[in-house]
């Protein structure tokens, strides 16, 4: 046993997968070894309104200190960010996006996205379980980074900012680092350093290259003050907002058998409203939903004609269920049907529930392609499964529209997609 055990321990070390330790990083960077170092986040690690984000984005700023601070290591920095999009989507990512990298480092946003006035247990719980896998799974050090939009430097009320504190307290028990840019933008605009607006000269939700630099300030700081505690990441026994997003699944429609009569499968759109939104990046395929297909006349000339779309259907286990697509200047609104009830989705002040989703949320303010991202349910029962239906909306008028998915996702108990039992060839088969 103490032999095995030997072989284990060299066999990790050798892949660098040990501890996620800042101390074991510093040392094997200055050692000149070849390290992932992976920017986990949204629109402010991409670097929205930079000059360019390459260069002058928090991230971009962080990889160059990190060259200069270990001139012998060989880095590779893994760009993750995708704008407009929160910690539930990024549960569903991190695989793809971030471990299949073997990062050897990672910094972790969202907690704007998050809502930096809020501390909902849902997205705290998402949040929380990306730093579980990424420290259990991963054996990477975490940086936590708490950005934020100007108001928030403004107000300076840290009392209201609860998600701010949740996160925090979640450093102390994982024990990771946080590069609280809030905290550090605030003091320097008390201290006539900077203003709010030298920070965000364009929007209050993008701050421009001094901004960017305040955010690799911080960034820094807190990899350093890992680096000289030698602090090592570790995860709880038990999670502190509880478990569900610890089992997560998504999955391919495209894999999932024969798709009902109106989809297809095609790859994502090679064009996007911005560049972190370019979803031939982020997703593999995609079926799409149409109101016409192309057919060839008998002259022989191409031309399209309208085409009956029928339901998507899928089954399902697990608490919470969200669907991950593209959303286009075609795309429609559709209903989603839980166990053949219509959802609804409740809005404040009263007002009437909202019985549909909208895949072109994003793509119609952008004017050009975006990605789609829709929680469908939550709070479901994880012991039985469950079905999902998907009903294109197409206005009667000519012109083409589209739906446009890539993923089933699904979190909580078994946490398992698989193809709606049924007799009908229109409808997905079992496999």
């Amino acid at each position: 046993m103490a032999v095995l055990l030997c072989v284990f321990l060299f066999v990790a070390d050798a892949q660098g997968m040990t501890s996620a330790s800042f101390g074991e990083f510093d040392r094997r960077a200055k050692a000149g070894e070849r390290l992932n170092v992976v920017f986990f986040g949204a629109s402010l690690t991409w670097g929205s309104n930079a000059t360019d984000p390459q260069l002058t984005s928090y991230r971009a700023k962080v990889a160059r200190r990190l060259q200069d601070a270990y001139p012998d290591a060989h880095f590779s920095f893994h760009d993750a960010s995708i704008g407009g999009t929160n910690s539930q989507l990024a549960v569903f990512r991190l695989d793809r996006d971030v471990l299949r990298h073997k990062p050897d480092l990672v910094f972790l946003d969202f907690s704007a996205n998050d809502d930096i006035n809020t501390a909902d247990a849902e997205k705290l719980a998402a949040y929380e379980s990306l730093l579980w896998r990424i420290i259990e799974e991963g054996r990477a050090p975490v940086v936590q980074l708490i950005f934020q939009f100007g108001w928030n430097v403004k107000a300076a009320d840290f009392e209201r900012m609860k998600r701010r504190t949740a996160h925090r307290s979640l450093s102390q028990v994982y024990r990771t680092t946080v590069g609280d840019a809030i905290s550090l933008a605030v003091q320097r605009v008390k201290a006539g350093e900077v203003t709010v607006k030298q920070i965000w000269p364009f929007d209050l939700v993008h701050p421009g290259d001094v901004g960017y630099q305040l955010f690799a300030d911080a960034a820094w700081a807190a990899f350093e003050d890992g680096v000289r505690r030698d602090v090592v990441c570790e995860a709880p026994q038990e999670m502190v907002y509880g478990e569900t997003y610890r089992t997560q699944s998504r999955v391919r429609i495209s894999t999932l058998g024969e798709l009902p009569r109106g989809w297809r499968k095609e790859s994502p759109n090679l064009t996007s409203a911005y560049f972190d939104m370019l979803m031939s990046r982020w997703l593999e395929d995609e079926v799409v939903a149409s109101n016409r297909v192309g057919v060839q006349d008998a002259e022989g000339k191409k031309r399209s004609s309208l085409q009956e779309v029928e339901r998507l259907k899928i089954s399902f286990r697990g608490n919470m269920v969200l669907l991950f697509g593209e959303g286009t200047t075609k795309s429609v609104r559709y209903r989603a049907y839980i166990d053949g009830k219509l959802v609804e989705r409740a809005q404040p002040g009263g007002k009437e529930p909202i019985c549909e989703f909208d895949s072109a949320s994003v793509s119609a303010r952008a004017n050009g392609n975006t990605h789609h991202v829709a929680v469908i349910a939550e709070d479901l029962a994880a012991d039985r499964n469950h079905t999902l239906e998907i009903e294109p909306i197409f206005s009667p008028e000519l012109e083409e529209q589209e739906l446009r998915l890539e993923s089933i996702c699904v979190a909580g108990g078994d946490a398992k997609v698989f193809p709606f039992p049924s007799n009908e060839s229109s409808i997905l088969n079992d496999l």
